[in-house]
């Protein structure tokens, strides 16, 4: 067994161990507080240092996981549709569904409000996403609570034990900033907590788009040395890159959440990540296969899906079965049926020399009875499929299960920070760093190519150029929203796609919708509150 498929198992063996620990949401007022089930309490799990692992390996395993059951029955989130909680599957609705990379066919409360634009506040899928955030947000700051040396000392937890569990904190600090960097890019100013707040009666502020990017700057600096050195911890756990490759991301966007651009910053912690010895993959169309779990050279963290041990209906099996439908075999794509519902807008496949990946291989289209122009929205043949997401290992076998995917998905790779310093050059750096810029665009394209003749020059990076560089070497990983935003794009009029603003030939939409409301009943019953301009 390599170590990468070694490292995987060992996660999936503490995922299944944090089972027995679960905590629930118990009101939109209090989205920050814990209540335990079952009757086990925080005492309890936290009596010795094997239920310090058990509650740790909740906090990565609740990215992979929608409750204590498997795929269905007793859900982390209360009130929401287990099949539709995941993370990974609402975040993805969020930044695909809304942009021109995406459309669904279904008709699912909420979901066409997406790529239509006329999202509300009791959108339920919105919901389910900012208290899956905060869920997550929640776990880990009890586990810091619970792992201060005063608890540790308490309980007679000394030793190498108390040091084990001081490391497992830099990691749960990591994964609490990550997700506050997700609710400030698409909720804005939402309501803040840590570890210091008490628990119960608490019922916490709001605080500004600003105070969360400064938050989560000095948390990932303060932690950034303490995480394990670059590509070693375990496959799936945070190390000083994925700190780095989270500063990196947040600068680039800087200028959207603080109104400061921070272009520079975004150049040097990309270059970090870039410097910190991961290289590509040779084989692009092996990124988001079952075995990709061995892509370790280039992928920084990930959630990891096992179709055996984290049984859900989101993650990489929403990504595998939902574009699959039509004329497609389901058997080609290592899963054992088709959900008809997504596919692409003509906007991205017009990015590419061809679509049938001659030219450029990241082009993975399905077109065969498949219409490029898209009359209605609800139907699965209007508009192409996209064959990213497939369930077979790299010497073609299928997965472990037909149904759940083995598919593990990066939230960082190391070709996104080749796209963070080339657009961070682009707009402020020196002759060198365009260079450089160049280089690293070269290197993914001459994967993409499997040679040099996609190769730019240098009066070719520009700003633009690399946006539609990320459409192409990042589409369908949860980006593109974050990316239009950022270049004014995303409600503006002067960037259409097709049905954009719920018009077939799509329209610019009123700027509130840069960032998502808050759910209407958490700011009903939470009176620190205040809902977004415009909803």
């Amino acid at each position: 067994m390599n170590k990468s498929m070694y490292m995987k198992k060992n996660i999936f063996n503490l995922v299944a161990s944090a089972l027995l620990f679960s905590v629930a949401m118990v009101s939109c007022t209090k989205q920050l507080d814990l209540l335990p089930l079952n009757d086990i309490t925080s005492e309890q799990v936290y009596k010795t240092p094997a239920g310090y692992k058990q509650a740790f390996a909740k906090l990565y395993g609740s990215f992979a996981t929608t409750g204590n059951q498997g795929p269905n029955g007793n859900g982390d989130i209360q009130g929401l549709d287990e099949g539709t909680a995941d993370f990974l599957r609402l975040y993805w609705k969020a930044q695909e569904l809304s942009t021109d990379e995406a459309v669904v066919a279904w008709g699912d409360p909420g979901i066409q409000d997406f790529h239509n634009m006329n999202w509300s506040a009791s959108n339920p899928m919105l919901t389910g996403l900012y208290y899956r955030c905060f869920y997550q947000i929640t776990l880990c700051n009890d586990f810091i609570r619970q792992a201060s040396s005063e608890n540790l000392a308490t309980r007679g937890i000394t030793g190498a034990d108390a040091d084990q569990i001081k490391k497992y904190t830099s990691e749960a600090r990591f994964l609490r900033a990550y997700q506050y960097a997700v609710l400030m890019d698409l909720f804005g100013a939402v309501p803040f907590a840590t570890e210091k707040d008490a628990l119960g009666s608490f019922v916490p502020k709001q605080a500004s788009r600003t105070d969360i990017f400064n938050y989560v700057e000095t948390e990932l600096k303060a932690i950034e040395n303490e995480l394990p050195a670059a590509r070693a911890n375990e496959y799936g756990r945070a190390d000083k890159a994925a700190a780095q490759a989270l500063l990196a991301r947040v600068y680039l966007n800087a200028a959207v959440y603080t109104s400061t651009p921070r272009y520079a910053d975004a150049l040097v912690y990309s270059k970090r990540v870039i410097d910190a010895g991961y290289t590509l993959i040779s084989n692009y169309r092996q990124l988001m296969l079952a075995d990709n779990n061995t892509n370790t050279s280039e992928f920084i963290l990930t959630i990891n899906y096992d179709g055996l041990k984290t049984q859900n209906w989101g993650g990489t099996t929403f990504l595998t079965h939902a574009p699959v439908g039509g004329d497609m075999v389901a058997a080609d794509y290592g899963v054992d049926g088709g959900w008809f519902g997504l596919r692409t807008t003509k906007s991205l496949p017009a990015l590419f020399p061809d679509v049938n990946g001659t030219a450029d291989k990241r082009a993975q289209f399905f077109t065969q009875g498949q219409s490029l122009e898209i009359n209605d929205l609800t139907n699965f043949k209007d508009g192409y499929a996209i064959t990213k997401f497939r369930n077979r290992r790299k010497d073609n076998a299928v997965g472990s299960n037909l149904t759940w995917v083995d598919i593990d998905f990066p939230i960082f790779r190391l070709a996104e920070q080749h796209l963070i310093f080339a657009e961070a050059a682009a707009r402020v750096g020196s002759a060198s760093d365009k260079t450089n810029a160049v280089t690293y665009i070269n290197t993914l394209r001459q994967r993409a190519y499997g040679n040099a003749t996609g190769n730019i020059s240098a009066a070719a990076l520009t700003p633009d150029f690399v946006l539609n560089e990320r459409a192409r070497e990042l589409y369908w990983e949860g980006h593109r929203r974050t990316d239009l935003i950022r270049f004014n794009k995303f409600t503006d009029g002067s960037y259409l796609w097709p049905w954009k603003g719920g018009v077939r030939g799509g329209t610019g939409v009123a700027a509130f919708r840069n960032v998502y409301p808050l759910p209407s009943a958490d700011v009903s019953s939470n009176p620190n509150l205040k809902q977004n301009a415009g909803y």
